[in-house]
C-alpha cells in the first residue's frame, strides 16, 4: 500500500499551523516568524519546514499574528573581514545577551540588513546593521557630523611633534598608552570613512599594528568581543 505524499513527505508547517490555529496560511507564517510555534517542543521560525503528522506542533497561547519589527543590530566585527562580509555573523550563537533587549532573536531580524557605518578591512569595532528606515536616515543624513572613537596602536614612541600633524580637525588625537615598542592613541573623528586614519597615520610616518573603533555618536561598542553582535537599544540614540 503506497503512502499518501502528505504522509511520506509531510507538510508545509504554515499549512499546518493555519488548520490548527483556524487563521490564514499568511497568518500562520507570522506566527511562526514570530517564534510563537514549536515542532516538538523546539522553537520553529521557518513557516517552510515541513512537519509530518506524528510531529506536535505547539502555538503559543496568547501570541498574535503581527508583522515581525525591523531591528538595528550593532557587530563588533573582527580584523581581518571584510565589512561586505560581516553580515554572516548575524547569527544566534553570536549574541552574547539575549535577554539584554528584551528581544528574541529571530532569523527575519538578519534578513535584509544593511550596513551603513563600514570599515576597512584590517581594523576592528563597531559597525551597524539596520532594517529600520529612520536609522538609516539619520546615520546616512549626519554621516559627516557623526563622531568615531578609535583606538589605534602604532609602533614605536609618538612625539609632540608628530602627535601636533594628526591633532587637527576633523579628528582629535591623543596618547592613551605609552609601551615599549609601540603607543595607542585616541582618535575622535567626526565623517570618519576607510582609509583616513590609515592615510593621516602613514603621512605622519607611523605604521599602525590595530585600529579598533569603540563608539560611534553615542552608542559604544560595550564589550563585545570580535564576531559578537547586540541590539540597539530602545534608549540609545546616535
Amino acid at each position: 500500500m503506497t503512502n499518501h505524499p502528505d504522509e511520506a513527505e509531510g507538510v508545509r508547517l504554515a499549512k499546518r499551523v493555519a488548520a490548527q490555529a483556524g487563521c490564514s496560511r499568511r497568518e500562520a507564517e507570522l506566527l511562526i516568524e514570530n517564534g510563537a510555534v514549536r515542532v516538538d517542543g523546539q522553537p520553529a521560525v521557518l513557516p517552510q519546514s515541513r512537519v509530518h503528522p506524528h510531529q506536535q506542533v505547539e502555538i503559543e497561547a496568547g501570541a498574535k499574528p503581527t508583522a515581525v519589527l525591523p531591528v538595528t543590530l550593532l557587530l563588533h566585527k573582527p580584523a581581518g573581514m571584510p565589512t561586505s562580509n560581516a553580515y554572516r555573523l548575524l547569527v544566534a550563537a553570536n549574541h552574547p545577551d539575549p535577554e539584554r533587549a528584551g528581544l528574541r532573536f529571530l532569523p527575519r531580524h538578519a534578513a535584509g540588513q544593511r550596513c551603513m557605518t563600514p570599515l576597512e578591512d584590517g581594523a576592528s569595532g563597531l559597525v551597524v546593521f539596520t532594517q529600520e528606515f529612520r536609522i538609516e536616515r539619520k546615520l546616512h543624513e549626519d554621516a559627516g557630523i557623526l563622531e568615531s572613537e578609535v583606538m589605534v596602536d602604532v609602533a614605536g614612541p609618538v612625539g609632540p611633534d608628530v602627535l601636533a600633524r594628526l591633532d587637527h580637525p576633523p579628528a582629535r588625537v591623543s596618547v592613551g598608552q605609552r609601551a615599549e615598542g609601540h603607543t595607542g592613541l585616541r582618535f575622535a573623528v567626526k565623517g570618519l570613512l576607510p582609509g583616513q586614519i590609515d592615510h593621516a597615520c602613514r603621512r605622519a610616518g607611523l605604521r599602525i599594528l590595530s585600529m579598533r573603533r569603540i563608539r560611534l555618536g553615542r552608542v559604544p561598542l560595550a564589550g563585545l568581543l570580535p564576531g559578537q553582535w547586540r541590539y540597539l537599544l530602545p534608549s540609545e540614540r546616535f
